[in-house]
């Protein structure tokens, strides 16, 4: 990974991130962590420095990520990306968002995406076997909430509980975190089966609720109207490590639309051991046979993620993704080398990849421009 603009921010989204492994950003205690402390302290110079107002205090300036852009000049130089209207705490949820920790994962240090890359990296070494590895991996992005009940039910999903599996991932789960919960209750998103919070930390007075435009699930981007399952009582539940769930459970759908595409059209693919995300192709007549899977809130960091990459590769991303005309631009004018890149959605892949050939791989006609 390569050193991109916004040190600054870069910090205080490490900060963020940091503190929301804790917490739900609401209620600290002294002495705050040394990076959680550096970044307060650099902040506040830089605010000195260049006149303008500095936050009194950690809560404040937890606040300001809350309600001001990471285009806002208090926070320094921006990251390279238009998408500048993203804040580094949720509105709602009142936790690192998806951008947060994309951020905090930039740089040699890799944040929780590394973290993500060590956990499965471990698993791999207990599992033994590819074919084990990866029947634990995709438990672990089927499952990133398990109710307490389901470990002993024989019915759990669409087949019987694996001990075997259960045995080589139980690790990677802790206990669900008290600001996960209502009164006792989780609510889980039916799209990306990530936690998710009404506002005000409300409980829904039915059997079920919806998402709105002031309800938060960790997916983010999940469409209003999203029924909510209610886990009650939540006690007894566990919950898989974060950088898990953003990195390996979030994407996992689009994976699989992936690896269908795939299969329907007879493509053969290997997925690359210890990565996420990213497989080789095999077949004739393909322009490209390194194929990478992603779903990210910011298409700069993105591409910069990519700078290493073999050349050339594919890059898929949500469909949705995909027709924003800013987030193409935005990834592609970030990208070391963009035509050496196809990006693309789910929908069309593989003609893409049959000799339509790189350079941003697209059509702008007739799409969205969100």
């Amino acid at each position: 990974m390569t050193k991109v603009p916004g040190m600054l921010l870069g910090e205080i989204a490490q900060a963020m991130s940091a503190l929301g492994d804790r917490t739900d950003l609401r209620s600290l205690v002294l002495p705050y962590p040394s990076a959680v402390q550096r970044a307060l302290d650099r902040i506040v110079l830089h605010c000195i420095e260049r006149g303008l107002e500095p936050p009194k205090s950690l809560p404040e300036l937890m606040e300001w990520c809350r309600i001001r852009p990471i285009g806002d000049t208090v926070f320094g130089d921006p990251p390279p990306s238009p998408l500048h209207e993203a804040t580094l705490v949720h509105p709602q949820g009142l936790l690192p968002t998806r951008t947060c920790l994309e951020l905090a994962s930039v740089g040699t240090d890799g944040g929780p995406e590394k973290e993500a890359h060590e956990l499965l990296a471990q698993l791999a070494a207990r599992c033994g076997s590819e074919e084990r590895f990866h029947r634990s991996r995709r438990f672990l992005a089927l499952n990133p909430v398990v109710r307490r009940g389901e470990r002993f039910d024989r019915r759990f999903g669409r087949g019987a509980w694996s001990k075997e599996i259960w045995a080589q991932v139980k690790s990677l789960y802790g206990p669900l975190p008290n600001f996960l919960t209502t009164e006792g209750t989780l609510l889980r998103c039916t799209a990306c089966r990530l936690p998710a919070l009404l506002s005000g930390r409300r409980v829904p007075d039915r059997r079920n609720a919806v998402s709105g435009p002031e309800t938060w699930c960790e997916g983010e981007a999940c469409p209003h109207g999203t029924e909510l399952d209610l886990i009650r009582p939540a006690e007894g539940s566990l919950v898989l490590a974060k950088p898990l769930r953003i990195f390996l459970s979030l994407p996992f759908r689009l994976e699989q639309e992936v690896l269908g595409e795939l299969n329907r059209a007879v493509v053969a693919c290997q997925a690359l051991p210890g990565e996420l995300g990213m497989y080789r192709l095999r077949g004739t007549g393909l322009a490209v046979h390194q194929l990478h899977v992603h779903d990210r809130a910011q298409p700069a960091l993105l591409a910069h993620r990519l700078a290493s990459a073999a050349r050339p590769v594919a890059v898929v991303v949500p469909e949705e993704r995909f027709r924003s005309t800013r987030y193409r631009t935005a990834f592609l004018q970030a990208a070391s080398d963009p035509d050496q890149i196809l990006l693309t959605g789910p929908t069309g892949l593989v003609s893409r990849l049959r000799g339509h050939g790189v350079g941003g791989g697209y059509e702008t006609r007739g799409e969205a421009d969100a």
